[in-house]
C-alpha cells in the first residue's frame, strides 16, 4: 500500500509510540504517585521469556509471560509498559486495563482516547488527543484526531476549523484535505465536501488503495460512475495486484467509506501506519494498525498491512490468522484470497496453495493474477515445465498486451530458459522488452543470456550496461557486467566487477562461483579455488553445485570455464 511519506527527519525524531510523555488529563499530579522501581523486579525468568517472545513477535505469548511476570510484581512500570505493548500488538482485551496504569505513555493515551471515542465520549477523548504534546509526528497526527473528535461530538464547523491551516500550502496536504473532505461528506456538507475531495487530488503521487476507494465512491454518490472506475483503473495502471479486486470494488462504491467519526481515527492511523512501514519503522506502525484495529476490526486495508509487516518478520503463520478474520464479502477479499495462498506456501504448504490459486482462478476467470502467481510458486521451485504453463493460462486471459504486462512474458522466458527451451525464452524476453523496453531485469537477462552464449555480445553489453545505469547497486546485474567482460577478455575489469557484485551479495553462491571463473582466468588460481568452495558453501542448485565440483575436481582449463547462470529474476 502506498501513502505520501513523512519526511524522515519528522520520522526519526520521533518514536513516539513506545515511549514518551503525554500529560494525561485525569491523571493524579506528581506528588500523588507513588515512586516505582525501574527494573524489573518480578519473576526474571518470565520477564526475559516475554522480551524473547516479543523480538520474535509472538506477542501472545509475550502477553503471557510479561502478565505473569507482572503478577510478582505488581508495581514495576516497566513490567506494565512491556505487558501493555506486547497485549495491545497481541490484540488482547488486558491492553486497556493496564493502558490505565500508564498515564505517561502516550500509546496508552491514545488506546483510551479510542475507548471514550467507541463509548460516544467524545469530550473525553478529545481531551486525551489534546493532551498529546504537538511534537515531533504527533504535528502530523493530533490535527487529525482532534478534528474527528470534533465532529463524533458533532462540531463540524469546529473540526473543519482546526484543519483548515492544514489544508493548503502545507506539506501533506492532501492528507488533510481529504480528511476534511470526509468529514464535511459524512456531516452532509456536499458542496464543502467536493471542493476539499478537489483539493485532495492537487498533489501528484497521491493516490493509493484507500484514497481511490474515497473519491471513487464520492464520485459514484455524486451519479458519476464513469469517473468513480476511472479512478480505480489508475490505481491499477499503479499497482496491478488491485486488478483483481476492480469489480467488488467498483460495486461497493456506492457506499460511503466513513460510516461514523471513529471510522476516521482508523483511518488516521492507518495512513500514518503506512508511512512508517515505508519508512522502516514496522514496530510503531505495528502499534497504530492495532489502535486502528481496536476502533474497526473489520478494517480490511489495516489486516493487509498487518500481515505485510509480519511476513516481513518471518511470521507468516501470524499473517495468515490476521487474515483469516476477513469477511468473503469484503471488497479486497480477492487480494486476500491472493495472499493468503502466498502465506500458505511459505508455510511450505505448496500443494495447498496451488488448490487455492485454482479455485481463484476458477472464481475470477478473466484475471491472470492467479495463474501468473501460481508460475511465479513453481518457478521458485524449479518446477519450471509446470510455471511456463500455469504462465500460458495468465497468458490466455490478456486480451491486448500492454506495458504492464511485461512481466508476464519475462517469467515465462526465465522459466522456458530454465527448462532449456531457448528460443521460447527468447521470444519471450524480446516481447517483454517491446511492451516496456526499459525493464532493467529484462535488459539483464536477454544481454547476458546472450553473453552467456557467446553471441550478440555488443548487443549484450549494451543492455546490461543500461540494466546497469538504471540499478547501480543490483549485484546480479553487476555479476552480468563481469560475466561479459569476461567473455570479451577484459580479464581484471571482469575480476573488479565481479568483486563487487560479490560485496553487494555476499552470500549469492553463484556470484561467487562466477568471481572464481574470474581469478581463474586472472590466473589466480588459489583464489579461485576459494570461491569456488565459498560458492559451494552457500547452497547453490543441485546442477550449479555440480558445475563447481567439477572445476574443483577436474583443473580444467580456463577457456573450459562455464560459469553458473545468473538471472537477476525479480522476486514476485
Amino acid at each position: 500500500m502506498h501513502t505520501t511519506s513523512i519526511p524522515r527527519s519528522i520520522l526519526l525524531a520521533l518514536a513516539f509510540l513506545a515511549t514518551g510523555a503525554a500529560a494525561d488529563p485525569d491523571a493524579p499530579s506528581p506528588a500523588q504517585r507513588t515512586l516505582l522501581p525501574s527494573e524489573s523486579s518480578g519473576d526474571s525468568s518470565a520477564y526475559l521469556s516475554g522480551r524473547f517472545a516479543a523480538s520474535q513477535l509472538e506477542f501472545g505469548r509475550a502477553g503471557d509471560y510479561f502478565l505473569q511476570a507482572l503478577a510478582a510484581a505488581p508495581l514495576d512500570q516497566e513490567l506494565v509498559t512491556q505487558a501493555f505493548l506486547a497485549c495491545l500488538d497481541g490484540g488482547r482485551p488486558e491492553a486497556i486495563e493496564l493502558a490505565k496504569r500508564l498515564p505517561g505513555n502516550q500509546t496508552a493515551q491514545l488506546l483510551l482516547a479510542g475507548v471514550e471515542a467507541k463509548a460516544g465520549n467524545w469530550a473525553a477523548a478529545e481531551r486525551r488527543f489534546q493532551a498529546i504534546p504537538p511534537e515531533g509526528l504527533n504535528q502530523v497526527l493530533q490535527p487529525l484526531l482532534l478534528a474527528w473528535s470534533q465532529q463524533g461530538a458533532g462540531q463540524t464547523d469546529l473540526a473543519l476549523a482546526t484543519l483548515a491551516p492544514y489544508v493548503q500550502g502545507q506539506h501533506l496536504q492532501s492528507v488533510y484535505a481529504l480528511h476534511a473532505a470526509l468529514i464535511a461528506d459524512l456531516a452532509g456538507r456536499n458542496t464543502e465536501a467536493a471542493q476539499f475531495y478537489q483539493l485532495a487530488q492537487a498533489e501528484p503521487g497521491t493516490l493509493n488503495l484507500r484514497s481511490a476507494e474515497m473519491l471513487a465512491s464520492w464520485e459514484m454518490r455524486q451519479g458519476r460512475a464513469d469517473e468513480a472506475l476511472e479512478i480505480f483503473r489508475k490505481l491499477a495502471a499503479t499497482a496491478d495486484e488491485m486488478a483483481i479486486a476492480l469489480p467488488d470494488l467498483s460495486a461497493a462504491a456506492s457506499l460511503p467509506v466513513i460510516s461514523q467519526a471513529t471510522d476516521g481515527i482508523a483511518e488516521t492511523y492507518l495512513a500514518l501506519a503506512a508511512a512508517l512501514r515505508q519508512q522502516d519503522a514496522s514496530d510503531s506502525a505495528l502499534l497504530l494498525i492495532r489502535l486502528a484495529l481496536n476502533l474497526k476490526p473489520n478494517f480490511t486495508a489495516a489486516r493487509l498491512l498487518l500481515a505485510e509487516i509480519m511476513e516481513a518478520s518471518k511470521r507468516p503463520d501470524a499473517a495468515l490468522a490476521t487474515l483469516a478474520a476477513v469477511d468473503p464479502s469484503d471488497p479486497l477479499i480477492s487480494i486476500v484470497r491472493l495472499r493468503r495462498a502466498a502465506l500458505t506456501e511459505a508455510l511450505g504448504k505448496t500443494d495447498d496453495a496451488i488448490r487455492m490459486l485454482e479455485q481463484i482462478a476458477k472464481d475470477y476467470p478473466s484475471s491472470p493474477l492467479p495463474y501468473a502467481q501460481e508460475g511465479d510458486l513453481l518457478r521458485a521451485k524449479n518446477r519450471y515445465g509446470q510455471a511456463v504453463t500455469a504462465y500460458d493460462r495468465a497468458i490466455d486471459r490478456v486480451s491486448v498486451p500492454t506495458r504492464a504486462t511485461w512481466v508476464l512474458f519475462y517469467a515465462r522466458g526465465v522459466a522456458y530458459e530454465r527448462s532449456h527451451q531457448w528460443s521460447e525464452a527468447e521470444a519471450d524476453l524480446k516481447r517483454a522488452l517491446e511492451l516496456s523496453p526499459d525493464q532493467p531485469y529484462v535488459l539483464n537477462y536477454l544481454g547476458y543470456s546472450w553473453a552467456d552464449q557467446g553471441i550478440n555480445l555488443d548487443q549484450a553489453r549494451q543492455m546490461i550496461q543500461r540494466a546497469a545505469e538504471l540499478r547501480p547497486n543490483d549485484g546480479a546485474i553487476t555479476d552480468s557486467m563481469g560475466w561479459v567482460e569476461l567473455r570479451e577478455g577484459h580479464t581484471e575489469a571482469a575480476v573488479s566487477a565481479l568483486e563487487r557484485a560479490a560485496e553487494l551479495m555476499p552470500e549469492d553462491p553463484t556470484i561467487n562461483g562466477h568471481l572464481g571463473d574470474a581469478y581463474w582466468q586472472a590466473g589466480r588460481k588459489r583464489e579461485a579455488e576459494f570461491q569456488w568452495r565459498r560458492a559451494l558453501a552457500l547452497n547453490p542448485e543441485p546442477e550449479d553445485a555440480a558445475k563447481l565440483e567439477a572445476k574443483l575436481h577436474q583443473s580444467p582449463s580456463p577457456d573450459a570455464m562455464v560459469p553458473v547462470k545468473a538471472d537477476g529474476v525479480m522476486a514476485q
